[in-house]
């Protein structure tokens, strides 16, 4: 197997797998998947990260979400943000920039 596809497949699979943790409450009761606790900083910053990808399976499946509705407010908010500053490049990309 060449080492492209192989890389691609590795891809793929990271991120099915990250895919696989993405926010979502549970339909049947409309209540918090874990244990009845509202998701906080930490969920928002995962939630965030993987976002990408979670979008784009969204795109093709009705279960999966993006973003955690039933959060703490401010902190998941602030956390899915840094969470996809973090991934989209941020302020890392902004000191790559070049400076005359």
């Amino acid at each position: 197997m060449k080492k492209r596809t192989l890389l691609i497949l590795v891809c793929l699979a990271l991120a099915l797998l990250a895919a696989g943790c993405a926010a979502g409450a549970n339909l049947a009761e409309d209540v918090p998947v874990s244990g009845g606790t509202l998701d906080g900083f930490w969920s928002g910053l995962w939630h965030g990260f993987i976002s990408p990808f979670t979008f784009i399976i969204s795109l093709f499946s009705d279960s999966v979400n993006i973003y955690e509705v039933h959060n703490n407010g401010g902190w998941y908010n602030f956390g899915f943000v840094f969470g996809c500053s973090i991934i989209f490049g941020g302020p890392a990309r902004a000191s790559k920039s070049k400076r005359n």
